[in-house]
């Protein structure tokens, strides 16, 4: 199974991603590891990114989806993924792909990001992560207010009572 852990910047996709996949004993991969560092740079200096700026960010993480499905693989990946667009991107076949969007207001995400030290992500750039978010038709949707380990067991349970689909 591939899970992908979504939100905006600040909703604890790395933090749960890593708990989850150490949970799972299989591997984890940030979406962040797969931008340019244009990319970063562009995020850093509070420059939103545009879909040709993301396209080939994604074609990047499919790539390492399908390598994992390929070889059987259990990975958890943590990524934006805020449009449907994009995850039809990164899954354009959904078998064996859960999708776990962590759903937070802007206040409590707001509040995150202030706390937040050493990220290339500018917090001013929440408002377009928020504009630009499409709620995904099917997905685990899972409280951010909720503790990490909370959420891990939620994605456990409710992931093993629901068949894997479309993003």
């Amino acid at each position: 199974m591939i899970y992908i852990v979504m939100g905006v910047s600040g909703s604890g996709k790395t933090t749960v991603g890593m708990l989850l996949a150490q949970t799972l004993g299989c591997g984890f991969r940030d979406a962040d590891e797969f931008h340019s560092e244009q990319n970063k740079a562009k995020m850093a200096a509070g420059i939103a990114l545009t879909d040709e700026d993301r396209w080939p960010w994604l074609d990047a993480m499919r790539a390492a989806i399908e390598a994992c499905r390929a070889r059987g693989e259990a990975q958890v990946f943590a990524c934006s993924a805020l449009r449907q667009a994009y995850r039809e991107r990164l899954t354009p076949d959904e078998d064996g792909v859960c999708f776990v969007y962590l759903k937070g207001d802007i206040e409590t995400i707001r509040g995150r990001l202030a706390g937040r030290k050493g990220h290339f992500f500018d917090p001013r750039l929440l408002q377009s992560q928020f504009d630009t978010l499409e709620e995904p038709r099917d997905a685990l949707v899972l409280d951010v207010r909720q503790p990490p380990e909370v959420l891990v067991r939620q994605i456990l349970d409710r992931a093993a009572h629901q068949p894997a689909s479309p993003g």
